[in-house]
């Protein structure tokens, strides 16, 4: 925790202010602790001179190398070496200070005298700018954590995020180039999504055109293998249609695509695996309800049935189990497996494995589907390995068996 806080922009600022203002006020100290002693040093420092001391006739009375001596009591001290080998001393009393005032720093604290009285100033100097100075770098840089939060959310899928342009400075500009970048962005996706689904919608007529004119060929046997092929072509359209028309309605949140409702998650299970003919096997529950959408729950559990079918070389199970508050929908087959480097990349649209044939079906939707739908209801999925370590692959679908209030739908 102190390791992110610390990371902080405006506290690395901030730091940087105060580490400037200490290393000053000790450069500043030393400066002039290194005057102060030096001045003393010149007072206190003996200065030899000729001094000659007369009486009113003129005649001499001492003569000698003097040399001063400070003291802060006494003022002024010579002391006199006459070529005698004789040792005098000349006292010039204190000057009495101005308006019997005490001389400075004679009774003044310890810490107020000369050079501490400095040093305790300008360390209040300090204090004063490191702490006046923290709100002006404060609110400089909250600009910056605001579009920071935009960013973030935006790279999240709110695509309707932006940020506050506030000032002319370089934040305020880099501020107004990403919202005017989110929306060009938005623009373009909803554009797409638009296009998509109409061209998916447009699509259903001549499909229905298709399969009516299969319908008055016929029943003759020259025909009946093109036939087969053309309504398996037919299907594969369908469902290609069915698939991006749903991928298209998850993906805007402001589409109502059905209202929440408590499922039977073993009943529907047993239904999609009659379907397919796969196994279910119910681990340690006898009644497993979910709150979710009826049609999306039973497409995302048809979707990872059907993809187990279609290239598993065995029996396919499906296993129903309960963790905490999470439904558990495993899905096991006897196929080739996924390859360690490709379970994320199955899940994103159109993408298929390398090497996989068109006529085996499937167009790269049903697994992003199933993730789309996971995600819709607050859940997960994920591929990985089987459990019994034979070959084939694992997919693992995770439900809350109460929807998340931020996912729910209303009519």
């Amino acid at each position: 925790m102190f390791k992110a806080f610390s990371q902080r922009l405006y506290l690395r600022i901030w730091l940087a202010v105060v580490g400037g203002v200490a290393v000053l006020t000790l450069l500043v100290g030393w400066a002039w602790q290194m005057a102060a002693e030096q001045n003393a040093q010149n007072q206190t420092a003996p200065s030899q001179r000729e001094l000659v001391m007369t009486d009113a006739q003129g005649n001499v009375i001492v003569q000698g190398r003097a040399s001063r001596v400070y003291s802060p009591n006494d003022g002024l001290v010579f002391e006199i070496d006459t070529a005698k080998g004789e040792s005098w001393q000349l006292s010039m009393g204190a000057r009495t200070p101005h308006n019997n005032r005490p001389p400075p720093g004679g009774h003044a604290a310890f810490w107020l005298r000369p050079p501490f009285g400095f040093l305790w100033l300008l360390g209040m100097i300090g204090v004063v700018v490191i702490v006046g100075v923290f709100p002006i770098i404060r609110r400089l840089l909250k600009r910056l954590e605001n579009l920071q939060r935009g960013v973030q959310r935006f790279g999240e899928g709110d695509l309707s995020v932006r940020v506050a342009t506030e000032g002319q400075d370089e934040v305020a500009d880099l501020a107004r180039q990403f919202n005017a970048a989110a929306s060009r962005v938005q623009e373009l996706v909803q554009s797409h999504k638009a296009l998509l689904a109409n061209a998916s919608h447009e699509l259903r007529s001549p499909l229905a055109r298709i399969r009516m004119g299969l319908e008055l060929m016929g029943g003759d046997a020259s025909v009946s293998a093109a036939k087969a092929e053309i309504q398996r072509n037919i299907n594969e359209l369908d469902q290609l249609v069915d698939e991006i028309l749903l991928a298209s309605r998850l993906d805007s949140p402001d589409v109502d695509i059905g209202s929440t409702e408590s499922i039977d998650l073993i009943g529907l299970a047993a239904e999609e695996c009659a379907r397919v003919e796969a196994e279910l096997v119910l681990q340690g529950v006898d009644a497993l309800e979910v709150q979710a959408i009826a049609k999306l729950l039973r497409r995302a559990v048809r979707n990872l049935l059907e993809n187990a079918r279609r290239y598993s070389q065995g029996e396919v199970t499906l296993t129903l189990s309960q963790e905490g508050d999470t439904a558990v929908v495993r899905v096991e087959d006897h196929g080739p497996g996924v390859p360690a480097g490709q379970r994320e990349r199955i899940f994103e649209k159109f993408y298929r494995l390398p090497g996989a044939s068109e006529r085996s079906g499937g167009v790269g939707l049903g697994l992003a589907l199933v993730r789309s739908i996971a995600l819709h209801h607050g859940g997960s999925v994920c591929c990985k390995d089987r459990s019994d370590g034979q070959q084939g692959a694992c997919f693992e679908l995770r439900l809350p068996q109460t929807m998340p209030a931020s996912t729910q739908v209303f009519e």
